[in-house]
This record gives C-alpha cells, structure tokens and sequence, in this order.
C-alpha cells in the first residue's frame, strides 16, 4: 500500500513538473505573434485527382460541411417526438416560435401571411447555417466565413433567391415595376442595386467574422489562459448569431421591399396616372 502510495506521489510530482514547464513556455515563452496569426489565416488547401482534373477542397468547406451536420443534429434533437397528447415539447415550441418571428417580420416588409410562409424556411436555413458556421470557430476551427468565396457564394445565393421569390409572388411584370418604380429613370439605379445588395452582404460578413477571428487568434496567442474562452462566447457565439441575424433579416427585406412596391402600385395605381399626366402636362408646357 505504501509502495503504491508513493508511486502516485512520484507520478503526480514528475506530471505537476512537466505541466509547470508547459503552462510557463506557453505564457512567457517567445512568440512570433505575427507569424502564428498569419499561419491561422492561410487557408488549408487539399488536391484531390479525378482523371485529369484537380479538385480543390479547402478548410472552409470541410468546416462548413461539419457545422451544417452538428445543425442538422440539433434542430432534430428540438424536434425530437411528438410530446404526450400531442402537445409540444419545449424544442418543438422554440421552433414555432422562431418560425413565427420570421413570419411576423416578413410580413411587416409588405408580404401577405401565405408569402412569408412560403419564404420562412429558407430565411431560416440562412440564420442556422450561418449561426453554425460562425459559432464553430469556439471550438478553435476556422470558421469558413474567413474565406472570402465563402460570403460572397452566400451573397450570390441570397440575391439570386430574391429575384427569383419576387417574380414568384408579383410576377414579370410585377418585378419589372420593381425596377421601374416610381419613375423610370430609377431603373439603372435598381439594377446597380442587385450588385450593391450581394457585395454589401458579402462584405459585412466576411469582415466581422475576419477581424473576430484575427482578434481571438492574437488573444490566444498572447494571453493563452482563460480570458480567450471568456472573450469568444462574444465574438465567437454572440457576433457569429448576429451576423447571421442581419444576412437573414435583409434577405428578407430585399423581397419584402419589392412585393410592397407592385402591391403599392397596383393598391393605387390613380396616383400613378396623375404623375405620368403631370409630367405629360408640363412637358407641354415646355
């Protein structure tokens, strides 16, 4: 008993003198800060052969493809089983009431009840995909927003669906009143826009989840200890469900802001009439 006694003691004394050397180096030890930074920024890059091609798969996509499945998980622990009388369980109800926030907010930029329905399920997509992508970088994997095709795809995807939605719910027509309204001139201008909106998306995301993760990664190079992970439930967690708040929220603007344009238009078009006539009368005049 005593022999094994002190092999512990021995044990615990040779492991307390490795861990002191370790926890020293890491804190007072010489550290090339810049270096290590910009090894955190260089995206990690695989080849792969397929016959005569080469494809390319970096970090950022491995990393975005873990955060969906670990998303995928937890929205199916929410949903898990009908509760007892079919009631809802409180995953369920978190949920609903998600989903009916998106539907109340869509509705308030001009949709009707069936159209935001109908636009819910992709605007959440967007939320969680983008929550789970940017939060993953607390658990020290890059987040795939810092490369910089990983925004702009997002940007590209979340244009092209407003487009598409807006002739879903006003028609041709309807979208060509969009670009037109409320005098034709606008219509350079408009269309200008459709660059403005995905690069303006884009770029804001890309930039906060960039410095954040340049920030947490000078933090945890410098000062290793305890105020990283205090300092990352912010711009890890919180700056991360933000981001994806905002690129949701004014995806769901874009459409909203042109479905209200036609229902406008069409709601009143004498008032329409009367500018065009007036315009007429004082081109006359003229």
């Amino acid at each position: 008993m005593l022999a094994a006694f002190v092999l512990v003691i021995s044990w615990f004394s040779e492991f307390w003198a490795a861990f002191t050397e370790q926890f020293m180096e890491r804190l007072f030890g010489h550290k090339d800060i810049g270096a290590e930074i910009s090894e955190a920024i260089m995206q990690v890059q695989m080849y792969f052969k397929l016959g005569d091609y080469t494809i390319v798969i970096t970090d950022a996509v491995i990393v975005t493809w873990v955060a969906v499945i670990i998303m995928l998980i937890a929205v199916a622990l929410l949903l898990g089983k009908p509760g007892k009388h079919n009631k809802l369980t409180k995953g369920q109800t978190i949920l609903v009431s998600l989903t009916e926030l998106i539907i109340t907010t869509a509705m308030s930029f001009g949709m009707n009840r069936k159209q935001a329905e109908e636009v819910a399920p992709m605007i959440m997509t967007f939320g969680l995909v983008l929550i789970a992508c940017n939060s993953i970088s607390y658990f020290h994997l890059s987040p795939p927003a810092k490369n910089v095709a990983f925004p702009i795809g997002c940007a590209i995807t979340a244009i092209i669906y407003v487009i598409v939605m807006t002739i879903r719910f006003v028609g041709l027509k309807g979208f060509w009143l969009s670009l037109t309204q409320p005098i034709i001139i606008m219509l350079p201008f408009k269309l200008l826009d459709y660059v403005v909106k995905p690069l303006s998306l884009a770029l804001r995301l890309f930039g906060n989840v960039f410095a954040a993760f340049v920030f947490m990664e000078f933090l945890s190079v410098s000062i290793p200890l305890i105020l990283p992970g205090i300092v990352g439930l912010w711009f890890d967690i919180i700056d991360g469900m933000i981001q994806a708040v905002v690129f949701s929220y004014l995806t769901m603007s874009y459409i909203g802001e042109n479905v209200e344009t036609v229902n406008e238009y069409y709601e009143h078009p004498e008032d329409h009439q009367k500018k065009k006539k007036s315009k007429k009368s004082e081109t006359v005049a003229a």
